[in-house]
């Protein structure tokens, strides 16, 4: 007995452990930091306060995957930068510190701003190469658009947590970002309904999941509409809201089982897949929620 529980310890992977005790510490911060923006929500406007929360959940899980398995990470690296292995641990340590800003609501204007750089500078130095190598490639064309999202959600934050001219100009700026992103995920759902639904990259949703192709259309369906009403700035606080908390739902009652069954398998490799999912998809509910946060009622 005490060799097979000796076995099974041995077996779970070092690096999904850090990105799971991660996510939950963080989790517990953020919740306890918007206990008083839950309490006095109503409605779905309880799900529009946990926008920050949503947001700082994954980055932490992020920045544990970055610090635990570096070596691996560095080698996204561009080959023409010097110190590959120093700019993964400070690109994890720089996330980590994203996600206790996120989470306690301190220094929201800095912190989203720089993440928000931090991921533009992604896009160009990282995946426009690769949609350049490959246009007709789809996934590379979806890394962007959700990369940008995660950006355009950022600085929503941080021009809620403003004040001053810059304020609205970075809630437009996200606003737009959100909009095609959502525009862009509803049209590729149409296109690839068999796939995960909310940020539509190569993983298909398992066959065990009742109704698949219907989440996957009706989630396109959802997607366009509220991308579209975002875009042209029309009940763009009603439509982010619906929106953020759809992709929620899809977090908690389709990722979650996914993320679960996939811990139980013994590859390290499967096991984080199933935590990046979860993650990446509360990030883009989060970038949507904020929108909704920053967004007044009167629109």
């Amino acid at each position: 007995m005490h060799t097979t529980i000796l076995a099974t310890f041995l077996e779970i992977s070092r690096t999904a452990v850090a990105m799971c005790s991660a996510g939950i510490l963080l989790f517990l911060v953020a919740l306890w930091a918007a206990k008083s923006d839950i309490a006095r929500a109503s409605g779905l406007d309880k799900i529009v306060a946990l926008c920050n929360l949503c947001f700082a959940v994954p980055l932490a899980v992020f920045g544990a995957e970055h610090l635990s398995g570096a070596r691996f990470i560095m080698l996204a690296v561009p080959s023409y930068m010097p110190w590959r292995l120093f700019w993964a641990y400070f690109v994890g340590f720089a996330l980590l510190s994203a996600s206790a800003s996120f989470a306690t609501n301190i220094q929201v204007r800095w912190s989203g701003l720089l993440f928000g750089i931090m991921m533009l500078l992604f896009v160009a130095m990282v995946h426009i190469p690769r949609v350049l190598a490959n246009p007709r490639d789809r996934i590379p064309w979806v890394i962007v658009v959700r990369e940008m999202s995660f950006a355009g959600g950022a600085w929503l934050l941080a021009g809620n947590a403003m004040r001053g001219r810059g304020k609205s100009k970075l809630i437009t700026v996200g606003r737009v970002l959100i909009a095609i992103a959502a525009l862009f995920f509803g049209v590729e759902h149409f296109l690839h309904p068999a796939g995960c639904p909310g940020v539509p990259l190569e993983k298909l949703t398992p066959a065990w999941i009742p109704g698949r192709l219907l989440i996957g259309y009706l989630t396109g369906a959802i997607l366009v509409v509220a991308g579209a009403s975002i875009l042209l700035a029309r009940k763009t606080r009603m439509a982010a809201t619906y929106l953020g908390t759809w992709i929620v739902l899809l977090v908690l009652f389709l990722y979650g089982p996914i993320l679960i069954a996939q811990m139980s398998d013994p590859s390290t490799a499967v096991k984080v897949e199933g935590i990046n999912y979860f993650a990446d998809t509360l990030l883009f509910a989060g970038a949507i929620l904020a929108l909704a946060s920053a967004t007044p009622r009167t629109d």
